[in-house]
């Protein structure tokens, strides 16, 4: 398993956020974790970031318990994220939120490379190369972010809400995206509300409830799963 999570409790303030979850991501999968707002979702990514504190339990990575390293570390170890909101540096261009991605790398030849490869991923951000990203649009923003997270060369990246307030067919391509991330041998983690493309998309699922982990399965069992889809997909697919 490259990524596990065991036991993992977090507080946000007084309120005990996430409770006792355990669940692992294996390598060259993509794993969801749905749910509804307030559920836990974007907490446990950040804690896996190491935004946050854990209260108890273990954040393990390909066998190094990383619960109390620093986010800078982290990302060296080969974990980055997307976060929620997209986050993009509004006052610097396209390229200068990319270069901010691959800030704990020196070896220039494999930014290159990346750089070439986000480029392939997003033809736009290459025609918008030289425009400062808070003139762009959602969209646009919202494959900066994820493009700035794989200039890290991560192993695995944590993908918070991508398609949050996308047009259908923005929505359409950005999962094909992270499809194709998924196939050039990036593992991924997704956070999403987009319920039905989250599941499609996954070859493992976890339900959060209220900081809980309540369900797990393959995609296609939650996607089958009455209460699942009563709950987050209006009763369809």
């Amino acid at each position: 398993m490259l990524l596990e999570v065991e036991g993992l409790c977090v507080n946000y303030g007084h309120i005990e956020a996430i409770r006792d979850i355990t669940f692992g991501v294996e390598e060259g999968t993509v794993t969801t974790l749905i749910g509804a707002n307030g559920a836990g979702k974007t907490t446990t990514l950040k804690t896996l970031s190491g935004l946050r504190k854990v209260r108890a339990g273990k954040v393990i990575f390909d066998g190094t318990d990383i619960t109390d390293m620093s986010p800078e570390k982290r990302v060296k170890m080969g974990l980055s994220q997307s976060p929620e909101g997209r986050g993009v540096f509004p006052g610097m261009t396209v390229r200068e939120n990319l270069d901010m991605g691959g800030f704990v790398r020196r070896d220039k030849a494999g930014l290159a490379a990346d750089l070439d490869r986000v480029m392939a991923l997003f033809p736009r951000l290459n025609e918008r190369i030289s425009q400062v990203a808070g003139t762009m649009s959602g969209g646009e923003q919202q494959m900066l972010a994820i493009g700035r997270a794989l200039m890290a060369r991560p192993r695995v990246v944590l993908l918070d809400e991508p398609s949050m307030g996308l047009a259908p067919k923005l929505i359409q391509q950005i999962f094909a995206i992270i499809k194709e991330i998924n196939e050039q041998g990036t593992t991924v983690l997704l956070v999403e509300q987009n319920a039905a493309q989250a599941l499609k998309a996954a070859d493992q699922a976890h339900v959060l409830e209220t900081g809980e982990l309540v369900r797990s399965g393959t995609g296609a069992e939650l996607a089958g799963d009455d209460s699942v889809r009563a709950a987050y997909l209006g009763g369809d697919l």
